[in-house]
């Protein structure tokens, strides 16, 4: 009987985060191997995730002439019938190309891949079945890093075409009139923006009282402002009883408080599992929770098997492209004993709606909750020259500040670019930089990084006094000197 292959690591799940466990592995010099389900390698995140929404909503802006419309009005178009099939092609290069240099990587990198499906047979062997049958391998540690899958509720008539899920809307063969979303979840509003910029009728439905609750609620009501103005519906408070297609184009969504939406399509995007399915968890020693979720070490990303680690989406939140990555680097240092840093406390969330969203550190509800004084600053986009330049109506940016250090302790923006930005905000805050780092410093002119002196110039002028630097009094001072005589 044939001996099975072994190597030091293997990695099932080839998306963020068992990329980078699996390459950091190879980097060590330790002998891994990817296990990947799909017909190609790059897991949720290439295929149906992270890169195909946001390539759906470059293509959209782009082909709807949304970011012109400032200049022209809302009737501005770049392409005056947009079809499915121009989105989609769009999308297949993309796809190709990501593919391709995950391919390179692995073989740069000497990291084996096989394409199967893998089931634990007992905690240090899996079984992997793929088209030309199984076939068994052994290691030392295991990274599972499987991801998720849309969740699919028993009282949604799911059908593939009218009544669709997160992956299914990706593969449309026409664009709808009206659509129905139903869950205001990141992706479910992303989505929802997406095919509002389309000019598509939209309504969200979300059970809850508000949209995205871990924003900070002033970012969170601007958006909800701007949907609101480009004539997205929103139910609040309402949970979805039913959703059934009654023929083609022809949909029905009944809501617990007795009424009914009428639309040719609807997406379901409340919430996701893990695809934990078929992996064999008990002969591994593993348990998943009712949303087949893992539990990991969130230092290590050890599960309660020392030998076995889980990272990425598979662990809860944040569920970050991002962050999955560093997780899944993480894991693999630990795994072989390496040194590696702790995960930061801070780390930029980013939404990729039309507009877009971004954040990082406290909102102004958490810095009230652990009575921090502090004092916020704004700016808005078309107080800008790029602004004004770029035709931005919309798009503002806010920094809180601890009034007795100056420290920054949050930054959230929303508006053209916010993913961006965002980033300017992570090093200050991860480098305990004050609000005189944004007063003091130069910023290229005319560039929407401008708001962050305009927001720290803000936050400033509705400090007292006695907390603010004499070095910061006298340069604003100085500044607002100069503007006069300008």
């Amino acid at each position: 009987m044939t001996q099975p292959s072994h190597f030091d690591l293997i990695v099932i799940g080839s998306g963020p985060a068992g990329r980078r466990a699996a390459i950091q592995a190879a980097k060590l010099g330790k002998r891994a191997l990817v296990v990947e389900r799909g017909r190609r390698v790059g897991g949720v995140s290439v295929h149906t995730g992270t890169i195909p929404s946001k390539t759906l909503r470059e293509t959209v802006l782009n082909l709807s002439g949304w970011r012109e419309r400032g200049f022209y009005g809302r009737a501005y178009r770049a392409k005056q019938h947009i079809t499915a099939e121009d989105l989609r092609k769009r999308l297949h290069i993309t796809l190709d190309h990501e593919v391709e240099v995950l391919e390179h990587q692995f073989a740069r990198n000497a990291v084996e891949t096989v394409i199967g499906a893998a089931c634990f047979l007992d905690p240090h062997t899996v079984a992997v079945e793929g088209a030309e049958g199984a076939a068994i391998y052994t290691a030392d540690r295991f990274l599972v890093a499987v991801g998720t899958r849309p969740y699919r509720p028993a009282h949604i008539g799911f059908d593939g075409d009218n009544i669709l899920d997160s992956d299914e809307i990706l593969h449309l063969d026409r664009l709808p009139h009206q659509l129905v979303v139903v869950g205001a979840s990141v992706i479910g509003v992303e989505y929802a923006s997406i095919f509002s910029a389309l000019d598509v009728k939209v309504t969200i439905v979300e059970p809850s009282a508000g949209l995205l609750p871990f924003l900070d609620r002033e970012l969170a009501d601007e958006f909800v402002h701007d949907l609101r103005d480009r004539g997205v519906s929103l139910r609040l408070g309402c949970k979805v009883v039913a959703a059934v297609a009654e023929g083609p184009g022809r949909c029905l969504v009944s809501l617990d408080d007795g009424r009914q939406i009428r639309a040719d399509m609807v997406l379901f995007s409340a919430g996701r599992e893990g695809a934990v399915q078929g992996l064999g968890l008990d002969a591994c020693g593993l348990a998943c929770d009712a949303r087949g979720r893992l539990a990991a070490d969130k230092a290590t990303f050890q599960t309660e098997v020392p030998h076995i680690y889980a990272a990425g989406d598979i662990i809860g939140f944040p569920s970050l492209a991002s962050t999955s990555m560093e997780q899944g680097r993480i894991a693999a240092c630990h795994a072989f004993g390496e040194p590696s840093h702790a995960p930061p406390e801070f780390f930029p969330y980013g939404i990729y709606s039309v507009p877009e969203i971004s954040t990082i550190g406290m909102t102004e509800e958490e810095a009230r909750e652990r009575a921090i004084p502090y004092e916020c600053g704004v700016a808005r986009f078309r107080e800008t020259s790029r602004g004004h330049i770029m035709g931005l109506s919309s798009g503002f940016m806010k920094m809180i500040f601890a009034l007795e250090t100056r420290r920054l302790l949050g930054v959230h923006i929303m508006g053209e670019g916010a993913t961006e930005l965002i980033h300017i905000g992570q090093a200050v805050l991860n480098l305990e930089g004050t609000l005189d780092y944004f007063v003091e410093n130069t910023f290229n002119y005319p560039t929407l990084a401008e708001a962050y002196k305009v927001a720290a110039l803000d936050a400033w002028n509705r400090m007292p006094r006695q907390q603010l630097s004499q070095r910061v009094a006298d340069l604003v001072v100085e500044q607002a000197r100069r503007a006069v005589g300008d």
